[in-house]
């Protein structure tokens, strides 16, 4: 079993013997979703790194629901949502911030003497490959777009 996969199981049992009904569900749900996967990638269990990648997708599903909720005026379901991603959030490694992200981008747009919109593809592959999980790809995409129109 993973460091990470410990953890949660862990933190299971805490909430169970806790009563803390709200984490448990959620962790319930985030074991469910971690068995899913390692069903779907035919492995007896699954290294940190793919767990992550499971932990990324519920928080999508829960950042996408809460907007959607907010748009349709739900805010208490909206809430719900809320307090799922803060639990979620606590397994994932934390985010690199918007100027750790543009010295990355900065760095491989110079090794790689990219200078126009035209190296997009070759500089989002090699950017996030570099962040590896520790940023949202829209706004890795966003920034290496940015940096690449002021090269011109």
């Amino acid at each position: 079993m993973s460091k990470l996969e410990q953890q949660i199981e862990s933190d299971f049992l805490t909430a169970f013997k806790n009563k803390q009904k709200e984490v448990l569900n959620v962790l319930r749900l985030i074991k469910s979703s971690i068995k899913n996967e390692s069903i779907a990638q035919k492995k007896s269990e699954l290294a940190d790194e793919d767990i992550i990648k499971v932990l990324k997708r519920e928080a999508k599903k829960r950042q996408e629901a809460i907007s959607a909720y907010q748009q349709g005026q739900r805010l208490e379901l909206a809430a719900k949502e809320e307090k799922e991603l803060i639990i979620i959030k606590q397994y994932l490694p934390p985010e690199l911030g918007e100027a750790e992200i543009t010295d990355l981008v900065k760095e491989i747009i110079k090794e790689n003497n990219s200078t126009s919109p035209a190296d997009f593809g070759k500089v989002m592959k090699l950017a996030i490959a570099k962040v590896a999980g520790q940023a949202d790809g829209s706004k890795v995409s966003q920034i290496v777009k940015e940096l690449l129109e002021q090269n011109q």
